[in-house]
């Protein structure tokens, strides 16, 4: 299992280009921010772009300083994830058995400061960790169905993610999820892409 903890200006200067830096088929958009005395616009989001993922749905989501989300899985639904405000750390980890990047754990740092799109497909296991209160928009492949997400505890040491140090607050469910080794057999085997 390989382990990598990348900065948001790192890993839009380098990850982009070095793919093997991210669990493959994860992309790392920067935007370009616009600023100016009154404040900034960046555009987040165009059908034209090559992202890997198609949204047919659109959520934004506030999250305190010291929640974490995660550690959820999708069988079918892969991601589109932009932070609008604030800072996160998102622990990405390939579980796609056959993936050309099976087993690789990153984890990244991202800021509404320097606006960047993160695409995740389906069987990237990921979890985000708020260090300040932060808000995210988040883009769907396909319609939320509770069934397509399924997860493991966010601190499972087999995930090999060094998360920063400090408490955490989490919904009863993420709590409560099992250890990764049984959440691996229900990770169909990846097949090109």
């Amino acid at each position: 299992m390989q382990q990598a903890t990348i900065s948001q200006d790192a890993a839009c200067s380098s990850a982009v280009r070095d793919r093997h830096a991210l669990p493959h088929g994860v992309e790392l958009r920067p935007l370009a921010a616009h600023r100016d005395e009154r404040g900034s616009v960046a555009e987040f989001f165009r059908a034209e772009w090559a992202q890997g993922c198609a949204p047919v749905q659109w959520a934004m989501t506030a999250s305190e300083a010291g929640v974490v989300r995660g550690m959820h899985v999708h069988l079918r639904h892969d991601d589109y994830f932009v932070v609008v405000s604030g800072t996160v750390s998102a622990g990405l980890r390939d579980l796609r058995p056959s993936s050309p990047s099976e087993g690789l754990a990153v984890l990244l740092e991202l800021s509404g400061d320097a606006p960047a799109a993160l695409v995740i497909p389906h069987g990237v296991a990921h979890g985000f960790m708020f260090h300040t209160p932060s808000i995210f928009i988040l883009g769907t492949s396909h319609y939320y169905d509770r069934a397509d997400e399924l997860g493991c505890h966010w601190r499972d040491p087999q995930l090999g993610l060094a998360w920063p140090e400090a408490g955490a607050r989490l919904s009863p469910r993420d709590a409560a999820l099992p250890a990764l080794r049984e959440l691996l057999p229900h990770i169909p085997a990846w097949r090109g892409g």
